[in-house]
Order: C-alpha cells, then sequence, then structure tokens
C-alpha cells in the first residue's frame, strides 16, 4: 500500500498539531511529498520540519477561499500537482446550547463544515488532473454516532460532512476521484491534558480496547483511503475508536 502513496503529492489541512499532524507524519514516513496547511505558516513549518522527508508548511485558513487558492497555488508550484486532500482542519469549543449563540454556531461550522467545501472546491481542478485521485475527510465519532455535551455545534458539523461526502463521492466518481471519511474517537492530542488525568481514566474506562487512540491510527487509516489499493472505495466512512461505541452501557465491559 505505500508503494501506491510514495511520490504522490498531499495537503493536510489543519496538519500543524493533533490528528492532523500524525496524518501528515503518516503520508511522510510512506514517500509521499506532503504540504501541511494551517492558519499560522509558522506553526506549520514548525510541524513540517519535525516530521521531516522533506514536508513543508503554508499559511492557509479554511474559511477563506482566497487563502486556500493562494496556498494551492504554491503546492502546485512546488510539487506538480496535487493527488490526495485530507480535509482535517476542525475546531471544538464546547458551548452548551442554552449559552450558544449564532457567533458561536457560525463560527464552528464555517471551520469545520464550509472549511471542508472550501478545501475540496479549491482542491478540485488539480484532483481532477491525477490518476490517483484522493479525498479523505476527518469527521468524529460526536455527531454521526455519539453524542456529547457542549458539542451541538460541532457533532452537527460532523454529521454534515459525511453528508457532503455522501454526494461528492457520486460527483466526483466521474473523474476518478474516491470520497471518503474517517472518525476518530478519542485520540490523545495536545488537548488531552489540559482536561486532566480524571477525564483521561474515565474515557479509557468507556473504551473496549482499554487505551485511548495515538494519531498515527489515524494516519494510517488516511492512507489506506489515498492508496491505489482503495480506488474502489468511495462515500464510506471508517470510525477508529478502539470499540468505543459498542457497548451500550459502561456495564458491559464490567
Amino acid at each position: 500500500m505505500t508503494h501506491s502513496i510514495h511520490g504522490r503529492s498531499v495537503i493536510v489541512t489543519g496538519g500543524s498539531k493533533g490528528i492532523g499532524k500524525g496524518i501528515a507524519d503518516v503520508f511522510a514516513q510512506a514517500g509521499a511529498r506532503v504540504a501541511i496547511l494551517s492558519r499560522h505558516g509558522d506553526e506549520a513549518e514548525l510541524a513540517a520540519q519535525s516530521i521531516g522527508h522533506g514536508a513543508f508548511g503554508l499559511a492557509a485558513d479554511v474559511t477563506s477561499p482566497d487563502a486556500l487558492e493562494r496556498a494551492i497555488q504554491e503546492v502546485v508550484k512546488r510539487q506538480g500537482g496535487i493527488d490526495v486532500l485530507c480535509a482535517n482542519a476542525g475546531i471544538f469549543p464546547a458551548t452548551r446550547l442554552e449559552d450558544m449563540t449564532s457567533s458561536n454556531w457560525d463560527h464552528v461550522m464555517d471551520t469545520n463544515l464550509k472549511g471542508t467545501f472550501n478545501s475540496v472546491k479549491a482542491a478540485l481542478p488539480y484532483l481532477k488532473q491525477s490518476n490517483q485521485g484522493r479525498i479523505v475527510l476527518t469527521s468524529s465519532i460526536t455527531g454521526p454516532v455519539t453524542g456529547y455535551p457542549g458539542w451541538t455545534h460541532y457533532g452537527a458539523s460532523k454529521a454534515g460532512q459525511l453528508g457532503f461526502m455522501r454526494t461528492a463521492a457520486i460527483e466526483l466518481a466521474a473523474y476518478g476521484i474516491t470520497v471518503n471519511a474517517v472518525l476518530p474517537g478519542n485520540i490523545v492530542t495536545e488537548g488531552l491534558a489540559e482536561a486532566g488525568p480524571d477525564y483521561e481514566a474515565s474515557m479509557v474506562a468507556s473504551i473496549p480496547l482499554r487505551r485511548l487512540g495515538v494519531a498515527a491510527d489515524i494516519g494510517h487509516a488516511a492512507l489506506y483511503f489515498a492508496s491505489r489499493e482503495a480506488g474502489y472505495v468511495t462515500g464510506q466512512a471508517l470510525i477508529i475508536d478502539g470499540g468505543q461505541v459498542l457497548p451500550e452501557s459502561l456495564q458491559a465491559l464490567a
């Protein structure tokens, strides 16, 4: 599988940290030419330097079509085209529904859902020119499968990505482009430490495999979707959560 990724031009939005950086690292280790996009160019470049393998970082806010277009043009200039888009950029500020404002809602939707559309739209002309065009969305178990207090806007955006994916997969099949999504569960990222040890312990207790995932777990799933071997897979959502959504209660894990 890694042989079919070697030398491919890959973009990872929101790739400066967390799951996005894990995805970028897995692709770079597999020999892909990786461009990391982030709102903060310096953070993107630092992430690229830590990953190595020729990865580079660019500033691009996915809520800005103009910023994305500039970044895409730079990637094409450096790498000759685009084969894979990993639309990973997302935010998850917690706000209870009764306290949520329209501005809170719009901020999450603009980044997570409209940002997905903006990223795909900007990369599409070049993906159509590839003989292995791939789009991989980072959704979540929250929204499509589960719920969590404070994340009505986040959950709606992540469920919306799957609705987008299914029709996009139909439309883009004419160009040989596949569109799939990874749905992470609880993954070890920079934000986990801020949640505290009690939160981590409670999450581990709800996972049949009795551990949290790591960003590379998501990266390897994205790598499969981007491979030549997955060329007949499109419009699919893959849950990577250690079995978290399986038990109907914690009693099932006793």
